[in-house]
């Protein structure tokens, strides 16, 4: 069995338990395997490093452990969900609320070797960019969001869900989330908590210029459509931001399309959790 490891080399915390993962995957004949920029970082002659990233994922490796926060492993969801490979958290974050592991639970990996883990179907998100000239898709985790620049001037917004217009948005932004998604962005902005075991679409509206706009739900087979325009004549200046980590410049003439994708991140747990046990406890942490 090989395990590609994915480390967030700005923890200092998680560069100090490598050495510990890396002999108890040792121990349990599990072949760690590695980007060669790690080297710089941590070397091991019980690590394989290899320099072609995708290759990593897609043929190196059976299983895919994160050691980070939640945005080490929402940056490689994307790839694990497109490979097929299951992914493993080991928390060094704040908070945490998609990794799995804490790391005082080292000695649990044994049953990843057995076969003995439980794996979740998380849903994503597929982001469609359209252009006068252009077209580009991405893949989110947690969120998609269209959110003004740097002015303070709103934005209008029109949303339509299979091609039937829905309503019309005055407001600093709107989030597109996964249920997954849902404890972020979403959460902060007021949007409601959904089990990740579902499968739908969350709207939720950052700051509008409404005391009755809510967040809505849509059904995981609805496609959506947006557009931004600047308000009082001026251009939208909106970007939008795929799981807080893709930046895309949009114009009066970009349409973002939202819909499921159809590929999933399969998440692993080494022993069954309570998802609201766990989001009473991160959200205790979190104060």
């Amino acid at each position: 069995m090989w395990a590609a490891v994915i480390v967030n080399t700005s923890k200092k915390e998680a560069l100090k338990f490598l050495p510990k993962l890396i002999c108890k995957l040792d121990e349990l004949e599990i072949v760690p395997v590695m980007f060669e920029s790690v080297r710089n970082f941590y070397y091991s002659e019980k690590v394989r490093y290899i320099s072609n990233s995708e290759c990593l994922i897609t043929e190196s490796c059976d299983v895919v452990i994160t050691v980070g926060g939640d945005g080490t492993i929402i940056h490689m969801a994307s790839h694990c969900a497109e490979a097929d490979k299951p992914l493993l958290g080991i928390n060094f974050g704040r908070v945490g609320f998609v990794a799995t592991m804490e790391p005082d639970e080292i000695s649990e990996l044994s049953k990843l070797k057995d076969g003995n883990y439980f794996c979740e179907e998380r849903m994503m998100l597929r982001i469609s960019v359209i252009g006068n000239s252009f077209y580009e898709e991405f893949y989110a985790i947690n969120d998609a969001v269209i959110s003004r620049g740097s002015l303070s001037r709103m934005m209008d917004l029109s949303v339509y869900a299979n091609s039937q217009h829905i309503c019309d948005y005055r407001a600093d932004g709107l989030i597109f989330s996964t249920p997954t998604g849902s404890t972020a962005y979403s959460l902060s902005a007021g949007g409601p908590v959904i089990s990740p075991d579902m499968s739908c679409i969350l709207l939720t509206p950052i700051c509008p210029h409404s005391l009755f706009s809510r967040s809505v739900l849509f059904r995981d087979s609805d496609v959506i459509n947006v557009r931004a325009r600047g308000t009082n004549g001026f251009d939208t200046e909106a970007f939008l931001t795929i799981d807080g980590q893709k930046h895309i410049h949009l114009d009066d003439n970009t349409e973002v399309t939202i819909e499921k994708c159809k590929k999933s991140l399969k998440l692993i747990s080494i022993k069954p959790q309570n998802f609201y046990t766990v989001l009473n406890n991160k959200l205790n942490e979190r104060g």
